[in-house]
């Protein structure tokens, strides 16, 4: 029996002291985070989850119940008199220069973009802590092509970072399934697209596995996916950990990965741990769902899947965008588009690690059910592009050069960049006047010296907008049968 009690006694005490180090780290971690505001502590009521979801709840009542949302938003946090203390630019300052109510139009809601006379729809879902702001563009373009366009809200999205933390999965995968079932009851004939960006994209996928394993849903016709969460890194598991903490009121900051200042209208810049749980609950559901079908009826009545990423990506593994959706498909039609990192001789020596062997294993295959497209330096003394192609099952790739060049002194794209165009009026590099819509955030370029600033570098030196826009643009144009200028389209707001 000693030996035994030895045995205890020694684990007690290790338990222990795993504790107080766990206790301390969150202690200095909570000392190096702002206090937390009015939009990390405050509830909202009326928003929509799972158990909303009734048999014959519609998307007018989705709209509606989002409606309350947004006025308990505007009672309990921009008009509240605990928040007159705070900047203009924050975007929950009355009347503030980023308060997304004072724009032309308020991005981070749901919205519908019918038309008389539709040659198909498109869903679009965007990803973690965004809004639908980010797929604003795709939409207009598909909005010219003729399609009715359906952009949901999350549950979660749009209103505080606190929402964020009390969302399930369920939830969003329900408030998907209506938006779905709305638009293919108004569109009667032509394509369904469905259009996910980052975790919005497992959404997606997701959606169209449900609708391929049911009679009671039509599968949709085409998925085009940016930056896809198909798999992210495995400490997203431990993400909700904290929680256990959260009771007790000097650890109210473990929950939160970041607290930073919100200025940005359209995506939450305070990271909730809990976001990045979810996540990994979703993706790995995915990845899960899209082994079973491998190999079986289901993977036949699959859709094409078209998907943009960038070979940088410091939030979604290229690996798994392969091995865990595109290697799993038939011969559908689907493809993988990769935008390389600049690869000029000039900026060789500034990389600290190079992904090119993830191109170079992907090229390297003899073959693949899907078509494989790079979009690389032409050569390493140009910034010109060039678009390297090798068709689903072939062995001979093919290359045309683009009218495409990296602009000076970037050196890759990012997980944010791939949907928006250069010119977008928040995140663009190149913004261009864009009356009343507040501080252009992917054009700063804040100077001076460090440690000065309340908000991480990284919220601006990370690129938020793709200068290869246009071939994506181009892209789309060509899924949905080419150049179509309809007279009923009417511009957005």
């Amino acid at each position: 029996m000693k030996p035994t009690r030895r045995i205890l006694r020694f684990t007690g005490i290790a338990v222990a002291v795993v504790v107080v180090l766990v206790l301390l780290v969150a202690t200095l971690g909570q000392r190096t985070k702002p206090d937390l505001s009015l939009w990390h502590t405050t509830s909202l009521d009326a928003e929509f989850d799972a158990g909303d979801a009734a048999d014959g709840f519609t998307w007018a009542q989705y709209l509606e119940l989002e409606d309350r949302l947004f006025g308990e938003l505007d009672e309990k946090i921009v008009r509240s008199s605990s928040n007159n203390a705070h900047p203009l630019w924050n975007r929950y300052a009355p009347g503030g220069s980023n308060n997304p109510e004072t724009f032309p139009r308020n991005w981070n809601r749901s919205y519908e973009r019918p038309l008389s006379t539709p040659a198909g729809g498109a869903l679009l879902i965007h990803g973690l802590t965004d809004s639908p702001y980010s797929l604003r563009s795709t939409a207009e373009i598909l909005h010219r092509q003729g399609l009715h366009i359906v952009g949901i809200r999350r549950p979660g999205h749009g209103t505080t970072p606190l929402a964020l933390r009390q969302a399930e999965v369920d939830d969003w995968r329900a408030a998907v399934r209506i938006a779905y079932e709305h638009l293919v009851e108004v569109v009667d004939q032509g394509p369904i697209i469905l259009v996910g960006y980052s975790n919005g994209a497992a959404l997606s996928l997701d959606l169209a596995l449900d609708c391929v394993g049911s009679d009671d849903l039509p599968i949709p016709d085409h998925i085009v996916l940016y930056s896809p969460a198909i798999g992210i890194t495995r400490a997203a598991a431990l993400a909700r950990l904290p929680r256990l903490l959260n009771w007790m009121p000097w650890f109210s900051k473990f929950g939160w990965g970041s607290v930073e200042p919100e200025l940005d209208p359209f995506k939450y810049s305070s990271f909730p741990n809990d976001a990045g749980y979810l996540t990994h609950v979703l993706t790995t559901s995915v990845r899960s769902r899209l082994a079973e079908i491998e190999g079986h009826e289901d993977a036949t009545r699959f859709p094409p899947v078209l998907t943009f990423m960038s070979l940088a990506d410091a939030t979604v593994m290229v690996e798994a965008v392969v091995d865990g959706l595109h290697e799993r498909l038939v011969d559908n039609d689907s493809e993988l588009v990769i935008f390389d990192i600049n690869r000029t001789a000039r900026m060789h020596d500034f990389f600290r690690t190079d992904p090119a062997t993830r191109l170079t294993a992907l090229t390297a295959r003899p073959s693949t059910p899907y078509r494989l497209t790079a979009i690389t330096n032409a050569d390493p003394s140009t910034d010109a592009l060039e678009e390297w192609t090798r068709p689903a099952r072939s062995t001979e790739p093919s290359v045309r050069p683009l009218d495409l060049v990296w602009p000076p002194g970037f050196y890759s794209l990012s997980h944010l960049a791939i949907p928006f165009p250069s010119d977008d009026p928040i995140y663009g590099t190149s913004p261009g006047p864009s009356p009343g819509w507040g501080v252009q955030l992917g054009a700063l370029e804040p100077r001076g010296e460090r440690g000065l600033l309340s908000i991480s570098t990284g919220q601006f030196s990370r690129l938020r907008s793709n200068p290869f826009f246009p071939y994506i643009e181009q892209r789309l144009i060509d899924l949905t049968g080419g150049p179509s200028a309809r007279e009923n389209t009417s511009p957005t707001g």
